[in-house]
């Protein structure tokens, strides 16, 4: 269950930059947003930049908070010498990075913006794809791509910076799937 809850949060993290690039692009405001509530009337005097910071805050929270639930998850290790070769990910993910804002940009309305972020975060989340979440750049992370001597590929995510296969000594990384991982450090 905690694991099903934890992927559910890391793909909505790395599916949310669609929405805030939509929003920021149509100029959208915590003031138009909720614009019905009387308590919140003092929303109509910000700039806007504070409501797109308002929403840039909240995957980076969101972030924050799923590194901090990842000790929940199922825990596994990596001895010296099973890992074969090492790659890094950094950047491999980053075209699909910009498809979601170049899809984003082209979204005209809020009911398209919701349809096709439906589609995406089922996608994302039914994949087991590898929740590559540009957002832990910002808490040190790291993005590896490796294979063990048994021919396994898995993603590690982690704030270590390996170089070389022989590096790699994991006394605990916590399971996202049986894919990824995330050493915390």
């Amino acid at each position: 269950m905690i694991n099903t809850a934890f992927r559910v949060l890391l793909t909505a993290n790395a599916t949310s930059l669609l929405v805030i690039i939509f929003l920021v692009q149509k100029g959208v405001t915590l003031a138009q947003l909720f614009g019905g509530a009387d308590c919140l009337n003092w929303t109509v005097k910000l700039p806007n930049a504070v409501s797109y910071l308002f929403y840039l805050a909240i995957p980076i929270l969101s972030t924050g908070l799923s590194i901090w639930l990842s000790k929940y998850l199922g825990k596994d290790e990596f001895n010296a010498g099973e890992v074969s070769s090492i790659e890094h990910a950094n950047n491999s993910f980053l075209p699909s990075y910009l498809g979601y804002f170049f899809v984003a940009l082209s979204i005209g309305n809020l009911e398209t913006l919701w349809f096709v972020y439906g589609i995406l975060f089922v996608f994302t989340f039914l994949s087991q794809a590898l929740y590559f979440n540009p957002l832990f750049l910002l808490f040190g992370y790291e993005f590896y791509n490796i294979t063990t001597k048994n021919g396994t590929a898995i993603f590690l995510i982690s704030k270590e910076r390996y170089k070389k296969p022989d590096d790699i000594q994991i006394p605990l990384a916590y399971r996202i799937n049986n894919y990824t991982f995330i050493e915390r450090g």
